[in-house]
């Protein structure tokens, strides 16, 4: 294990996480998952920038982040940007490129769902998680890399969702951009290794957040019928086992019971967990009728 200052990855009580004096970049920084990871990330010696849409809730967040610092000589930041643009995204990461340098961690959390029936669905419903889900993703990785690979290091995490590896009656159009996510990130894998630059992709399943409680209230019946009664995950205990997952070099990161157990259903048993699915669904429908 590398000393914290020149190494990627440091010790600390809880566990090993990206060290002092390294740069984290978080996109969908201003709240949820984004945010509790910005604040995991400053407590343990980070310079922490939060790139969002949204100045007020930026400001708040860049004042819980501060606040947490271990020290003062922590650089930390908020970018107003729309990470589905192209330009936006390359502006961001090089504001913090010649501000503190080239970022040896970047999390894409920045994301959005909005479930309903597929024919009731339009298409730029598909297209707008389309652009903020996964291409979104694209574009920071595209603006980010060219940095990792001229230092011969970084870290890159992916957040997808259980939704990115299962397909979820009533999520046709975030899934897809999950399911996206998922697929970019194995291919991506692949080829930065060989430059030094780890990445990971996360599964988590519901995790208390805005995003969470904004998507509830359009979720059909037959998909409020599949999550009932399941977990519903914080954040802070979301972000520390990314975080721990990053620090050991994982690839595959899944965030509690449910993940685990349904991304073994799936990928371990030949999709076992579609046949129980599409049972609540029915029975989901009857209830309906």
């Amino acid at each position: 294990m590398e000393d914290s200052r020149n190494g990627l990855f440091s010790r600390n009580r809880r566990f090993r996480v990206i060290g002092l004096e390294r740069i984290a970049l978080v996109t969908g920084g201003s709240s949820g998952i984004g945010l509790a990871l910005a604040r995991e990330l400053a407590q343990v010696g980070c310079h922490v920038w939060l790139v969002a849409r949204d100045r007020d809730r930026l400001a708040s967040a860049l004042a819980e982040v501060m606040s947490l610092r271990l020290n003062e000589n922590q650089h930390c930041g908020v970018i107003s940007a729309d990470v589905s643009d192209q330009a936006q995204a390359a502006a961001a990461v090089e504001r913090v490129s010649n501000e503190v340098g080239v970022p040896h961690l970047l999390i894409n959390s920045a994301g959005e769902a909005q479930p309903g029936y597929f024919h009731e669905l339009d298409l730029e419903s598909f297209h707008w998680m389309m652009d903020e889900n996964y291409f979104g993703t694209v574009n920071m990785i595209k603006a980010v890399l060219p940095g990792m690979m001229a230092r011969g290091s970084g870290h890159i995490v992916n957040i997808s969702s259980v939704a990115g590896f299962l397909g979820v009656f009533g999520y046709s159009a975030y899934s897809a951009s999950k399911f996206a996510v998922s697929g970019f990130s194995d291919v991506l894998r692949a080829e930065t290794k060989p430059n030094g630059i780890g990445v990971s992709v996360v599964f988590p399943s519901d995790v208390d957040t805005p995003q969470l409680a904004y998507e509830s209230q359009f979720r059909p019946a037959e998909t409020r019928a599949l999550v009932s009664g399941g977990p519903i995950m914080s954040p802070e205990v979301v972000a520390r086992i990314i975080l721990r997952g990053v620090s050991r070099g994982k690839y595959v990161i899944l965030p509690g019971l449910t993940a685990k157990v349904l991304y073994w259903l799936t990928k371990g048993l030949g999709n076992v967990a579609y046949p129980v699915m599409d049972w609540i669904v029915a029975r989901a429908q009857r209830q309906v009728k």
